[in-house]
């Protein structure tokens, strides 16, 4: 078993945990950059929104400062609501164009600067655009048509324009902020997936614990307290524990079993042999080497059954009951058996095929064999809790003479019958018996409601 196990740890794909952090890290990171690239693109939005808001604002504001000339046109005047038109180069400028290119004018801010390309909107709406470097600028223009004294409408554009810097810069701030936020998030979710990882962990590490004290001897099976998650697992693996341990200690039994029993047939071969009387050597060798044939198949038949189970296989328990009772039935069709079947179609047996057909087999068939014309099969599933195997039972009853109670004990011996007129060896049930429990389940007989015996067989109701 430590070799087996050996060899299988060598398939190893590194460790579990490391595996989910870096998963958990590769997504941590994907998602914390796409919430940084959304919540930058999001922060630009609002800071252009803020910024032609505030331009229009610029605009309401040289409307309300304007004045009127003789004429009664538009006109600029030197004071300007905001000091930075004043200011040369300050970031902040503003221009107006209009009658038809006749009036043009131009904030102090733009100084010593070219003026720009002024858009002219319809009147009363508004055009925003943005130029590119070198001379990045947000550019924010409105159409005004404006009535003179003699009734002339004229066409002005005005024009305000900010220098991008403060938004750059704005948006050079907050990425520090945010990468210093996402940064330490980061760090701060990564700790505590580790911690978090190790917790839920831990019950998969108590595991390989307790198993490592059971190959050193330590402990006998998986008793902890563990999650509904791994209760299948710690089932299975207690279950091929037992297993082990029991097939090992039937194959001892086995041995030990044949070399008793074949005491006495070669103490009477060897008798006749040293009687030197070649009739009554022939007469032994003619009596005992059937009886010495018959238990050496015996405990093979036994020995067999310990070697081939596989408690993690399920087998489904119906089509198996319906193959042993059509050959039955032709066996016995002298008797013209009833056989009725109430058998769950969820039932599974959680072992190999063949020890499933073999108690199934002696059991049916010692219910064919003694019964009167009746014989009743039920499997039922039990409930379970989440994750743990659902118990499973098997009712065999026949309308025969029965067995009394106090032989209920001893017919489970090998070789003891309570009929002695039906022809066998009396090992059907002991075999049966054997593989039942072999896989931690249990035979009970009792009183079937038809009159005769009835095997009751129970797996997993521990």
């Amino acid at each position: 078993m430590s070799n087996n196990i050996g060899h299988y740890t060598k398939l190893k794909a590194g460790s579990l945990q490391t595996r989910l952090v870096g998963a958990g890290t590769l997504v941590l990171a994907a998602f914390l950059g796409l919430t940084g690239l959304a919540l930058d693109r999001a922060f630009r939005d609002s800071v252009e929104t803020a910024t032609v808001e505030k331009l229009k604002g610029q605009v309401y504001g040289l409307l309300g400062a304007a004045d009127v000339d003789d004429l009664g046109r538009l006109r600029l005047p030197e004071s300007l609501p905001d000091p930075r038109l004043s200011e040369p180069d300050s970031g902040l400028y503003a221009q107006v164009q209009g009658e038809l290119g006749n009036y043009s004018w131009l904030s102090p801010s733009m100084v010593g600067r070219k003026p720009g390309l002024v858009t002219q909107p319809p009147p009363g709406e508004w055009q925003f655009q943005k130029t590119d470097a070198p001379d990045e600028m947000f550019n924010l223009s409105f159409g005004v048509l404006w009535e003179d004294n003699d009734g002339i409408e004229h066409a002005y554009t005005l024009m305000v324009s900010q220098s991008t810097d403060s938004l750059h810069s704005q948006v050079e701030s907050f990425r520090f902020t945010m990468f210093l936020w996402l940064s330490g998030s980061a760090l701060i979710l990564l700790l505590a997936q580790v911690v978090v990882l190790r917790w839920g962990l831990n019950p998969l590490r108590q595991v390989a614990s307790d198993l490592k004290h059971i190959e050193a001897g330590d402990a006998d099976a998986l008793e902890g307290e563990y999650p509904q998650e791994l209760l299948g697992l710690t089932q299975n693996i207690n279950s091929m524990i037992d297993h082990g341990r029991a097939s090992q200690e039937r194959y001892r039994n086995s041995l030990g079993d044949l070399a008793h029993s074949l005491k006495t047939p070669l103490a009477v071969l060897q008798g006749a042999m040293e009687s030197r009387n070649d009739n009554s050597l022939r007469e032994a060798v003619r009596e005992q080497l059937p009886r010495m044939d018959e238990i050496v198949r015996y405990q093979l038949q036994r020995a067999s059954a310990s070697g081939r189970s596989d408690v993690t296989r399920a087998q489904q328990v119906a089509p198996v009951v319906s193959k042993i009772i059509n050959t039955l039935q032709k066996v016995y069709r002298d008797k013209d058996v009833i056989c009725t079947q109430e058998i769950d179609d969820q039932a599974r047996f959680y072992g190999d095929q063949g020890d499933l057909m073999e108690f199934l087999g002696n059991l049916l068939e010692n219910a064919f064999k003694y019964c009167r014309g009746s014989v009743a099969v039920q499997v039922e599933v039990g409930t379970a809790e989440t994750g743990v195997r659902s118990p499973l039972y098997i009712m065999i009853g026949d309308d025969g003479a029965g067995i009394p109670e106090s032989e209920w004990k001893r017919v489970l011996g090998r070789g003891e019958r309570q009929d002695q007129k039906q022809q066998g060896q009396g090992i059907g049930l002991s075999v049966a018996d054997d593989i039942i429990r072999l896989y931690g389940g249990e035979l009970e007989i009792g009183h079937s409601r038809l009159g005769g015996t009835e095997i009751k067989i129970s797996f997993g109701n521990s």
